[in-house]
């Protein structure tokens, strides 16, 4: 099992950035996905989850009208659309599989809003 994610980078409050996570090793269309962050003063926090078809995500109220998780099972990504960010969305994103029960984890994406 493998996953890279990608797109994190350096923006300004109010931006946007799309996070990719490029999946492999095992049958990414039967596998419901997580997206979890991390900083150092928070730890670990889930940020949005989507089930194997894409047809039922889940967001917690931080993110809610801000994130949209997506995914294309024929390209085996899975995609973290985030607008509207604010500094406390600053931290490292990883795509997770799993919805619930998470067992294999990427390295990790860093994105920093700052002005």
């Amino acid at each position: 099992v493998q996953l890279v994610e990608s797109g994190g980078d350096l923006v300004q409050p109010g931006g946007s950035l799309r996070l990719s996570c490029a999946a492999s090793g095992f049958t990414f269309s039967s596998a419901g996905m997580t997206w979890v962050r991390q900083t150092p003063g928070k730890g670990l926090e889930w940020v949005s989850d989507i089930n194997s078809g894409g047809d039922s995500t889940a967001y917690p109220d931080s993110v809610k009208g801000r994130f949209t998780v997506s995914r294309d099972n024929a390209k085996n990504t899975l995609y973290l659309q985030m607008n509207n960010l604010k500094p406390d969305d600053t931290a490292l994103y990883y795509c997770v599989r799993g919805r619930g029960v998470m067992d294999y984890w990427g390295q990790g994406t860093q994105v920093t809003v700052s002005s």
